[in-house]
């Protein structure tokens, strides 16, 4: 409670001098577009319900370490972020559950970077291709309010807009960080660092411009996991000692028991990562555009000796196999080796061109690869050590295709809009037993999954102005098909038997609404209406198994999975007090058919614990942000919001005790701040605050807790000091979690972290 007292009278400090400062309108001249944010360009996105747009004002006072960074103190918004170079980096809107990543719509520069390949922390988009040091703009838009993008969009729509030379010029970034860490028995700092540079060109007298960045980073995160002993009957265990007993634990029988000691911790995760861009566009006199985007990501996933806490009674590590504390015997095992290997390639390429004063068209296309993605894991702890036995991971051939078309007519003071889409999703995953858990040498098959999915759509919209009020209409209809699914193993026989699952298809026409009136030079209000249907992904419906015979087995998957279908509406207020900006949202959203792995019944009335439809859930909320510049004093900035978050089970005939409880890491409030003071020229100095309160785990609203485990409330204030040594120069020094609070979302979130920075610009 003194924590939520405390973020809860840091956020809305903006609000406080609203009344002292309503002499200047801080408005752009022809905004015509209700956004919260910077606004010294226009938004990325087509902006309806609450829309965010983020530039180097707010980036300035964050300590972003990696790009997913920058939006950390966005209202009613968040990122799965586990550890600086998290490659899990889920991104929640408002009522959105950290592992529903095909809630959301992910692209830079206009080319999706989203994973639809899944659903869960596994499919979180692909934020490495972009380093924090090249992005211009931030765009965020909460729910699937436009007809422009697709039904992925129900959580809402992330755009990362790279910067453009406007010159020949040049930047180079170094960073460096650290995070003492102390759980159970893990007491270790932890250390990375970062390299970043690029350099750009642009024609004094001609169209042609060209980007080139790269970088290379490289950070050992805190353990994600701890192990816990599971009791035994047997005698002859070995007498250890050095197990933690932590009561409010998750592994625990019952809260308070002693029943599964922690015995590791899982090994730190040692993350290396390279990226390089090349970025070629054409900006010619004509009107006429073009750009050529190429983004080379590789990832390397080393964790390697758990941290065990076992001692035999010479001092000897002990991490596998039988033994015995107290008189009583335990099973220890689960703390494996693994190291996971990525490269993967964006490419993209889009066209704008001009076929009259009144009609334009756009067309992009864009691939994601997965070039190369292996996860090799040892069987234990002692086959970890030893170069013993392990499973590989292989996935490839994998990737996606997306490709768009658009034209927009302006008939008078109306604009229409419409266009075709289309994606294809490819997946193709095998795994194999080894023998050297490090090597794929001699590896032996085990199974196979694959699948596709595409998804072609067309949609349109007008706009209109109607005196004060301006109307938005749309529609998209979208035709989704998978196909090619199947699955593999080793049959009775000692031969692969492949099974293929029959192909699905379905549709959805999406309408879209939205009326904005502007009240006055500074009052303006939306309302946005929609619905947004998001069919399954690669990954959901093509995650069965197969028994003994190599026949489907018909109680591991549902092969008529529903697609989710949501009904939306936003109303967004915002008014203009001089230096001091308030908008307040209120939103409702209704989904039929919410896809959700969880224990329950399967249509054939079994219980497993799989992907499957949850008959009815709805969210509502409402939202207070603050915007001020310059307020009380020259030179300070600040950005504040509050959210309060209602998202329930209404109904669930798979698992009816679920039905009534608050929709599982969904907390009741969100408080996100951001205060940036300009002590003088070549000073900035800020303080961030963000809070969410403690949301239940799991579905039915039985675990809740604040330990390894569980989901938590967090509590973090963020400082940082940036000083502009010269106009090419700049140092910087930061820290999160300043007051060090232990925060979890099931595995631990970063503990009390520093950072320091120095950049350089010609």
């Amino acid at each position: 409670m003194s924590r939520f007292l405390l973020a809860l009278g840091a956020a809305p400090l903006a609000l406080l001098p609203a009344a002292a400062n309503a002499e200047e309108a801080d408005t752009a001249p022809g905004d015509s577009i209700l956004v919260v944010g910077q606004r010294k360009a226009p938004i990325s996105l087509d902006a309806r319900g609450l829309s965010v747009s983020l530039g180097d004002d707010q980036f300035a006072g964050v300590n972003a370490r990696n790009v997913e960074d920058l939006m950390k103190y966005a209202p009613d918004f968040f990122v799965r972020t586990r550890y600086a170079g998290d490659s899990n980096g889920v991104p929640g809107f408002r009522g959105t559950h950290s592992t529903q990543s095909a809630r959301t719509l992910v692209m830079v520069d206009g080319f999706t970077v989203s994973n639809f390949l899944g659903n869960s922390f596994s499919y979180s988009p692909k934020w490495g291709v972009v380093g924090p040091g090249e992005v211009e703009q931030f765009d965020v838009v909460y729910g699937p309010y436009s007809a422009r993008y697709a039904g992925n969009s129900m959580g809402g729509v992330v755009n990362i807009t790279t910067r453009s030379p406007e010159k020949t010029e040049a930047f180079a970034t170094v960073q460096g960080m650290s995070q003492p860490y102390d759980q159970y028995g893990t007491h270790d700092t932890y250390w990375g660092y970062s390299a970043e540079a690029g350099m750009g060109f642009r024609q004094k007298d001609g169209p042609w411009s060209l980007r080139l960045s790269g970088r290379h980073f490289r950070n050992e995160g805190h353990p994600q996991m701890f192990y816990g002993l599971t009791p035994n009957t047997a005698s002859g265990g070995t007498a250890v000692s050095g197990a933690f007993v932590d009561p409010g634990q998750h592994m625990a029988n019952a809260p308070g028991t002693a029943s599964n000691p922690i015995f590791a911790a899982q090994s730190p995760a040692t993350i290396t990562q390279d990226q390089a861009k090349l970025r070629l566009g054409y900006d010619g006199t004509s009107g006429v555009t073009g750009e050529v985007l190429l983004a080379y990501w590789h990832n390397l996933d080393s964790q390697t000796a758990p941290d065990c806490y076992l001692r035999d009674a010479a001092g000897k590590t002990v991490c596998d196999g039988l033994v015995s504390i107290d008189s009583r015997n335990y099973t220890a095992g689960g703390a494996n080796w693994s190291r996971t290997i990525r490269d993967e390639l964006l490419g993209g390429m889009k066209l704008s061109a001009p076929f009259s004063d009144a009609v334009s068209v756009t067309a992009d296309l864009s691939t994601y690869q997965i070039l190369r993605s292996d996860a090799f894991t040892s069987k234990g702890y002692d086959a970890g050590a030893t170069d013993g036995a392990g499973t590989l991971a292989r996935q490839g051939p994998t990737a996606w295709y997306t490709g768009n078309l658009a034209l927009t007519a302006r008939l008078g003071d109306a604009e229409l809009a419409g266009g075709t889409s289309a994606n294809l999703y490819r997946t193709d995953l095998t795994t194999y037993t080894l023998t050297n858990w490090r090597r794929d040498q001699g590896r032996t098959f085990s199974t196979r999954t694959f699948g596709k999915t595409r998804n072609l759509a067309a949609w349109a919209e007008l706009r209109v102005p109607v005196e004060a009020v301006t109307f938005t209409l749309g529609g998209r209809f979208e035709d989704w098909r998978a196909f090619d699914g199947g699955l593999g193993r080793v049959g009775t026989t000692g031969l692969a038997v492949t099974n293929g699952y029959a192909s699905r298809h379905a549709n959805a026409f999406q309408p879209k609404a939205s009326a904005e009136w502007t009240i006055d030079a500074d009052t303006r209000l939306q309302l946005s209406l929609a619905k947004a249907t998001r069919f399954p992904t690669v990954g959901e419906l093509f995650q069965g198994s197969l028994d003994g015979n190599g026949q489907f087995d018909p109680q591991s998957f549902d092969p008529n999975l529903k697609p989710e279908r949501s009904t939306d509406a936003n109303l967004v207020l915002a008014r203009q007090f001089g230096k001091v900006k308030l908008t307040a949202s209120a939103f409702w959203q209704r989904v039929r058919n919410t896809i959700f792995s969880f224990t329950g019944f399967n249509q054939n009335g079994v219980t497993t614990s799989t992907f499957k439809n949850i008959d009815l859930t709805r969210q509502y909320g409402f939202e207070l942000i603050a915007e001020t510049r310059d307020v009380l004093i020259p030179g300070l900035d600040i950005d504040a919001n509050a959210a309060w978050i209602d998202s329930a089970t209404l109904h669930n005939d798979s698992a009816p005790a679920a039905e009534g409880v608050q929709f599982p890491r969904i907390p009741r409030w969100r408080l996100n701040g951001n205060l940036r003071y300009r002590v003088s020229p070549p000073v900035l100095v800020s303080l961030g605050v963000r809070y969410a309160s403690r949301p239940n785990t799991d579905l039915f609203g039985l675990q809740r807790g604040d330990t390894y485990g569980y989901t938590s409330e967090l509590f973090a204030l963020d400082a940082r000091v940036s000083w502009e040594v010269t106009d090419q120069l700049r140092l910087s020094a930061g820290v999160d979690n300043l007051t060090n609070d232990r925060a979890w979302v099931y595995h631990p979130y970063p503990q009390r972290s520093f950072l320091v920075e120095a950049g350089w610009k010609l």
